[in-house]
């Protein structure tokens, strides 16, 4: 029978359910036990694909195509799991479910209510997720006492019922807050959060505690004394120098010995000896570079979630520490390209809208004209190409179609019917909804041999995942080919997946988002390259720097 683990968290938000979820995972799957995640979200927004970076931050694309919560590329990055649309729900879509049954006559004409419809259905969803794995963990977002998570708790508790308590196991995070002037640890927000929960009929089986330093063992026995907590599973969870030491440190405190134990599963002692790698690795790299990071969601970090963890992978797979100058592309607009200077390589990430964009065009073009390494991702591929357009091929005013509808040369354009993975046409126009309406999830591109893009990966054909509404424009492909732009892949169905400039040192653009199949263990060569290339032109401005020195 499956067993089921439910991490909830108190006091705030943003204390980490994700990478304490992410972690646990991974500790269970250096057990060998077969574990699946999945994340509720108590947001009634159906999906995150519509909401602002900035509200929500990155919106996490699976191979199937379903725009999700950012903690299950967390998910992906700790385990071997690999997550679709069931890993991610939330209240909206739960409710809209719902509905739809009332409208077709499912619950024959009875009161539709919260209990039993709206948790039966979230129970659904739970048992779902759980075939096939010996354990699921589920992530529930929000603050216990928030009114959106309560059908999400409810349900908890009933499903705990259900299964059986030797089935289950509640794992609560909370705030343990350190007062630093007065140097000391204060545990009542931590009590008043378990009072909570209790309330509502859920005793918690361990607490995880967060805190900026470990908890004595003081704190964490009056802890336990007054949640009816065990001591044992008081478990600290401090501050690291990096998110990558969490499987560790909560292994070293025995979690994973209380899960198995209360669980009753039969499996082997972890070996983390991966982990203990991935950890060394990023913290005593041996070389150091600087690349710029032009962006327009830098106000919140969580916005590039999982490319910030990409180009970490990638120093990590280099024995590389990758200074990021994270560049918002409206300085760039305002004040010129004089802000790239000195960098090793340049970086344009993915987005939507006007704002911003020619700073990522500009960008790009100082990439080509200074033979500075340049990676383009979704709309950094779209920026580069509208560069070469301008400058290259002559195109004034050459354009997406996204940003000027009227241009007189669209070299990127809406293209409006295309094959999904499944082999299936779909189709779309400007004025189709946004939500749902992107090319998203994994497709193959073919990549044409002998290509720089063709050595990076060191096959012919990779899988990537995709979130873009628009194209590259065919009917330039020639003009821009004849000009020295390289189609270094395309997909199946002949639409243009990656550029590159074959005169430059290293130039890549793609329409996909190789982001979200990086992992810390077995990082991503497109990242890898591309921090092999900024090493590689930092040793040369290094040397032409020495030469000109003793000159």
């Amino acid at each position: 029978m499956t067993k089921f683990i439910f991490v909830t968290g108190g006091v705030v938000s943003s204390l980490g359910k994700g990478i304490l979820t992410s972690s646990l995972a991974a500790l269970l799957e250096a057990r060998k036990v077969r574990v699946n995640v999945l994340k509720m979200d108590p947001y009634i927004n159906v999906d995150p694909g519509t909401m602002s970076p900035f509200q929500h931050g990155e919106v996490f694309v699976t191979a199937d195509g379903a725009e999700t919560d950012l903690d299950l590329g967390h998910y992906e990055r700790f385990s071997g799991a690999r997550m679709s649309r069931r890993n991610n729900f939330t209240t909206g879509s739960v409710y809209a479910e719902v509905i739809r049954r009332e409208r077709r006559g499912d619950y024959l004409g009875g009161t539709v209510q919260v209990i039993p419809h709206i948790t039966d259905e979230i129970k659904r969803r739970i048992r779902l997720v759980g075939e096939n794995s010996e354990v699921v963990i589920v992530e529930t977002g929000g603050t216990v006492g928030d009114i959106e998570s309560q059908p999400f708790l409810e349900a908890i508790r009933q499903l705990r019922l259900e299964v059986g308590f030797h089935n289950s196991l509640l794992i609560h995070l909370t705030l343990v807050p350190y007062i630093r002037s007065a140097g000391e640890i204060k545990t009542k927000p931590t009590q008043h959060s378990v009072k909570e929960l209790r309330s509502i009929g859920l005793q918690p089986d361990v607490l995880a505690c967060r805190s900026e330093v470990p908890l004595p063992r003081g704190a964490r026995s009056k802890i336990g004394l007054f949640t009816n907590v065990e001591e044992r599973a008081v478990i600290s969870v401090y501050d690291a120098q990096t998110i990558y030491q969490v499987p560790a440190l909560l292994h070293e405190q025995g979690l994973d010995d209380i899960v198995v134990e209360k669980l009753n599963i039969t499996c082997e002692q972890a070996d983390l000896r991966e982990w203990d790698a991935v950890v060394k690795a990023e913290l005593h790299p041996s070389k150091t570079v600087r690349i710029a990071f032009v962006g327009k969601y830098l106000d919140l970090q969580d916005a590039y979630k999982s490319l910030t963890e990409a180009i970490k992978h990638a120093g990590i797979q280099t024995d590389t520490r990758v200074e990021v100058s994270y560049i918002d592309a409206e300085e760039v607009e305002r004040s010129g390209t004089g802000c790239l200077t000195g960098v090793s390589a340049i970086l344009v990430p993915g987005g939507f809208g006007r704002r911003g964009f020619e700073g990522k065009i500009a960008a790009a073009g100082y990439a080509r004209e200074k033979d500075v390494p340049y990676l383009g991702i979704c709309y950094g591929l779209h920026a580069a190409v509208i560069d070469f357009a301008r400058h290259r091929c002559h195109l004034e005013g050459a354009h997406s179609t996204e940003i000027e509808e009227k241009t007189e040369h669209p070299v990127i354009a809406l293209v409006t019917e295309w094959t999904g993975k499944d082999g299936q046409v779909e189709q779309r126009a400007a004025s189709t909804d946004l939500g749902g309406s992107m090319r998203l999830g994994e497709q193959a591109c073919l990549l044409n041999q002998g290509s720089l893009a063709q050595r990076v990966y060191g096959k012919s054909v990779v899988h990537e995942r995709h979130r873009h509404r628009y194209e590259v424009n065919d009917r330039y492909v020639q003009q821009m080919t004849d000009a020295g732009m390289a189609i270094a892949g395309r997909s199946e169905d002949g639409l243009v997946e990656m550029v590159e400039l074959p005169e430059h040192r290293w130039f890549l653009a793609c329409q996909f988002h190789p982001e979200f199949t990086s992992s810390p263990r077995e990082g991503h060569p497109l990242f890898k390259g591309f921090i092999e290339a900024a090493l590689s032109y930092a040793a040369d401005q290094a040397q032409i720097t020495h030469i000109q020195a003793v000159g």
